[in-house]
């Protein structure tokens, strides 16, 4: 049986790592792997490769930068030969970024199967364009392998067959488990300075979040208040960093780091004492890592971090912000669980599905 493999940005490596790991350990299927170029730059696309042991891709299609309509446009044109010399029996994409949807819709428009994994999700905000690229992804797959029970019953609700859903777990989760050994050698700690358990981590990379120069500036000052509790260290995406620079927005005080390979973002977060994201995945990684993780924002697709993780969601507030932290600084470390079938073997059970 022949997969293509269709992977376009940072997360999209991650999730994609643990699928072509095992596919790899079974003769019976065949992976060609399709890197779209949505992220183009080393730090955001070949570190990952490197680290997480993925072979390198049969094609790139290297759409590289531009608007999320230019990306997703680009991509559908060169993808649709890319696919027809393939001819997969299955097309697998993942998560929900512009590569995500835009491969799904390729493979609708030529009749290939499709696959979604992590589907079911929702933020029930339209105004993501995660949440449209989700949404929309999901109406046109033939296999829907969901994360969470959320997902499952977000699915049925929108009236999606149940005989095309499968509660599978969380392939994030399959290669943090793989990988944390590894990242726990990793030595970025020493060349930053940082005591384990003795700083905070913070990502921000959302439109809502950083394309507004007053929204930008005022999760900075919260940073910066906070800052002067224990160290922040802020690897800046190069998105962010382009709307910082835009809006002259004040990061005194805070650790701003280039963006991290995965070993080592995964060791700062396994070791922080707090992590403050807007990122979906990185709500999954805390919660079984077992690190406080506060929200940035006023919803999430995944309640399982907060139902059962460590995780919270605090909004976009300053003084929300801090309060919450202070909070979280001053409290035991908290016990969540983990959640149900993230186990490690996700991508097990999604290839069992297929091949069957």
């Amino acid at each position: 049986m022949r997969l293509a493999c269709i992977v376009g940005a940072r997360p999209n490596f991650v999730k994609m790592a643990a699928l072509v790991h095992e596919i790899r350990r079974r003769p019976a299927l065949e992976c060609r792997l399709i890197h779209t170029g949505q992220h183009y730059s080393p730090e955001m696309s070949q570190s990952f490769f490197d680290e997480l042991e993925i072979p390198p891709p049969d094609v790139n299609l290297e759409v590289g930068p531009g608007s999320a309509i230019a990306q997703t446009a680009e991509i559908l044109k060169r993808l649709e030969p890319a696919l027809r010399d393939t001819a997969p029996d299955v097309v697998v994409v993942v998560g929900d970024v512009n590569s995500t949807l835009a491969g799904a819709l390729a493979a609708s428009k030529l009749g290939l199967k499709l696959a979604h994994v992590e589907a079911g999700l929702r933020s029930f905000d339209r105004t993501m364009p995660e949440e449209i690229n989700r949404v929309l992804t999901d109406s046109i797959s033939d296999l829907l392998f969901v994360t969470e029970p959320s997902g499952e019953r977000n699915l049925l609700a929108e009236g999606v067959p149940r005989e095309k859903i499968f509660f599978v777990g969380n392939v994030m989760i399959d290669t943090l488990l793989r990988f944390r050994a590894k990242a726990e050698r990793s030595e970025v700690l020493s060349r930053l300075g940082l005591e384990p358990g003795g700083y905070a981590v913070v990502t921000l990379h959302r439109p809502s979040n950083v394309d507004h120069a007053g929204s930008l500036d005022r999760l900075a000052g919260a940073l910066r208040e906070m800052a002067r509790a224990l160290p922040v260290v802020f690897p800046v995406h190069p998105r962010t960093a382009q709307a910082l620079g835009a809006a002259g927005v004040d990061l005194s005080g805070l650790r701003t780091v280039p963006p991290q390979g995965y070993l080592d973002f995964l060791c700062l977060m396994s070791r922080a004492r707090l992590v403050l994201t807007d990122s979906g995945g990185i709500q999954e990684e805390t919660t079984v890592l077992q690190v406080p993780c506060l929200t940035l924002r006023h919803n999430t697709e995944r309640p399982v971090t907060v139902d059962q993780g460590t995780n919270r969601l605090v909004g976009t507030d300053p003084d929300a912000i801090v309060a919450a932290a202070r909070e979280a600084l001053a409290a035991p470390l908290p016990a969540g669980r983990v959640p149900e079938l993230w186990d490690g073997r996700a991508a097990g059970r999604i290839l069992d599905i297929i091949a069957g």
